[in-house]
């Protein structure tokens, strides 16, 4: 049987049918076959041959495409990070189910992506970022300096503290890695400018005012006209995002609040040991003014110099114990300390532990007058003299007894809530369906709060922490109680959401009124609008002046109106900078809302803005404002070209 399998398979047509398998397996390899492959990318990036631009993503061309993923668990991690990020930034007005929109994941993922292009331009364009350049980046980071110097040791010791520990060359690589792929851009971005003529342009059109004829539009009578079923069903169903429900909760909830619990009782003997226990509180340290000579020793002195400082102080205290010696002056004459040289060696009021220690240890043993020296310390000798001495004070305890009273109060009042809040705390953990056990075993109140949106509600539902937990997927889901939520520093509460209704459409039956009222007033602004536009057509036949006469209505004036002003209002002064300059002596006519008004207008007149008024610094401000937007221009034009070069697969799955 061998034989004839062998005489089978020695043929061309054999040959050729291996040399077809062998095709799949140059190209995929026997591991293909062997293994399965799990895609776990969130983005991915190909792009064609340096080669072959035009390449066709096609089997087998497609295997000669280069392929770049950003994983979903870098994703995930740059996701939490700027969780965390935004709720340190934002604290209570940090929003998680916004953050948690589709759209913000997608730009988080943009952002990505945007990096990792970067840096394939910048490797495909050869650029190469120098060890020095990474050190010098480096260096320049302040958590990594002790006294705006760059220090080894808090480097590293950063760097291991960090979850999980960073080695230098791994943190290294990453600073290298942020600089190649953000050397483009920041060099576009700072690639701006801004000529003077263009310069001058926008100063005049910045600073241009405008004379300006309005009229506003009266109202127009209520709207009595009949509806039917026909347009009410018709009105709300074009309508239908604006009728519907909210989503909603109600809460119970358990509150601890400092402020209610009862009053410890202060008595005699607990505030006394309180007074000892804070005796320094209530006292003020004893005082010594000192005066001292100098005689100033270098630490790389010889033996020689140093018997003669020694010898120069001895005869100086010598000379200052001599009664009547003016110590004063024999300070000015030949203390070393320049600092306290001119006020005849004056150190002023010293408290203890404020002098080296030899110093100190004589200066708090002298009497007043005293003179003592020479003294030994690093700086050199010291010839001391005690001038004068303040002795410490004691406030009685009479005097403190109501400071001391407040503070037994509120530190008893702060460990009984601290003890109610944690056996409260204990109690809800083993049975987290319901409050009413919890409370009822530690003599507290379960409350209820009415079904509130999102927005908020009264009382505890006015508050952002309760809010998030609120409308959080595991209470909402679960029924469980939350963790405590701190309100206060002494008031926390611990809630469940008993009752939870999603958004929901309004049937036509219980906003029937509210479509008519609000059909009525529809049309009541189509009308209003329509007098607006039959005026605008007559003012550009006859001008304004002419129309509003005809049309029996009141004409105003605005004359040498600027851009950004508040008058007539911030949103007609827009609206009357939108319509052209007047030419070839014609008056431009425009109309705009306001208030639920219409105003048609008319620009007679146009003046640039004096650019001889601005000064230089605002011009170079302006300057370096427009280079900015500028260069930020250029910088997202380059990122838009290069995503035109790759190919990029998103996994919404995987957001």
């Amino acid at each position: 049987m061998l034989q004839t399998l062998r005489d089978k398979t020695s043929g061309w047509i054999a040959t050729v049918i291996l040399g077809l398998l062998i095709i799949p397996f140059a190209f995929f390899g026997m591991e293909s076959y062997l293994t399965q492959k799990v895609d776990a990318y969130a983005a991915r990036i190909t792009q064609p041959p340096a080669w072959w631009p035009s390449a066709p993503q096609a089997w087998p061309v497609s295997y000669l495409w280069k392929t770049h993923d950003i994983d979903a668990q870098d994703y995930r991690q740059r996701l939490e990070t700027m969780r965390m990020r935004l709720r340190d930034e934002q604290g209570d007005k940090f929003d998680s189910k916004a953050f948690e929109s589709a759209e913000n994941k997608r730009q988080i993922l943009d952002d990505m992506i945007d990096e990792q292009l970067m840096r394939l331009a910048a490797e495909s364009d050869g650029i190469v970022v120098s060890d020095a350049e990474i050190r010098q980046e480096i260096q320049q980071i302040p958590d990594f300096q002790v006294d705006g110097k760059f220090d080894a040791d808090r480097y590293q010791l950063l760097l291991a503290s960090q979850n999980p520990p960073q080695t230098p060359r791994t943190f290294e690589q990453t600073v290298r890695d942020n600089l190649q792929y953000g050397l483009i851009p920041s060099r576009l971005a700072r690639s701006g400018f801004v000529t003077d003529m263009e310069l001058d342009r926008l100063m005049r059109l910045l600073g241009e005012r405008r004379d300006v004829s309005f009229v506003v539009m009266p109202p127009i009578p209520a709207d009595t006209a009949p509806i039917t079923p026909a347009q009410i069903q018709a009105w709300y169903e074009a309508n239908a995002r604006d009728y519907r429900s909210p989503e909603t909760v109600r809460l119970e909830y358990v509150e601890v609040d400092a402020s209610t619990l009862p009053v410890p009782v202060a008595d005699e003997a607990a505030l006394r040991k309180l007074y000892e226990e804070q005796a320094a509180k209530f006292s003020t340290a004893e005082q010594r003014s000192v005066s001292h000579i100098l005689v100033q020793v270098a630490a790389d002195a010889s033996d020689a110099d140093k018997q003669a400082a020694e010898a120069r102080a001895k005869k100086l205290a010598d000379q200052a114990r001599v009664a009547g010696a003016d110590f004063a002056a024999l300070a000015r004459a030949n203390s070393d300390d320049a600092g306290s040289k001119a006020a005849g060696g004056s150190l002023g009021w010293l408290a203890k532990g404020g002098m080296p220690g030899p110093f100190d240890d004589a200066a708090f043993a002298m009497a007043a007058g005293e003179v003592r020296g020479p003294v030994k310390t690093d700086f050199g000798w010291h010839v001391i003299k005690l001038d004068e001495l303040r002795g410490g004070t004691r406030q009685p305890f009479e005097a403190v007894r109501a400071q001391l009273e407040q503070e037994l109060v509120e530190g008893g009042r702060e460990r009984a809530f601290n003890e109610l809040s944690g056996k409260l705390v204990d109690a809800v953990y083993k049975n987290p369906n319901s409050l009413e056990p919890a409370a009822k075993s530690l003599g507290l109140m379960v409350q209820t709060t009415p079904a509130f949106p999102r927005g908020g509600g009264p009382g505890i539902a006015s508050d952002q922490k309760v809010l998030r937990a609120a409308f959080s997927d595991t209470l909402i889901r679960d029924g469980t109680a939350s963790d405590p939520i701190e309100l206060s520093p002494t008031r926390t509460v611990l809630i469940r959401v008993v009752e939870h209704k999603p958004e929901a459409a309004l049937p036509l039956s219980q906003v029937g009124n509210a479509v008519v009222l609000a059909i009525r007033a529809d049309r009541q602004r189509k009308a209003a609008e329509a007098a607006a536009d039959t005026l605008v057509k007559a003012a550009k036949a006859s001008g304004l002046p002419a129309a509003a006469t005809a049309a029996t209505l009141a004409m105003g004036e605005a004359n040498d109106v600027r851009r950004g002003s508040a008058v007539p209002s911030p949103e007609v002064v827009e609206a009357f900078f939108r319509v052209p300059r007047p030419q070839d002596n014609l008056i431009p006519v425009g109309k705009t809302e306001a208030g639920g008004q219409f105003i048609v207008f008319a620009i007679r007149a146009v003046r640039d803005g004096d650019i001889g008024q601005v000064t230089a610094e605002e011009r170079d401000q302006l300057r370096q404002q427009l280079s900015q937007a500028s260069g930020f221009q250029a910088q997202k034009a380059f990122v838009r070209a290069a995503r035109g070069k790759y190919q990029i697969k998103v996994a919404e799955d995987r957001l």
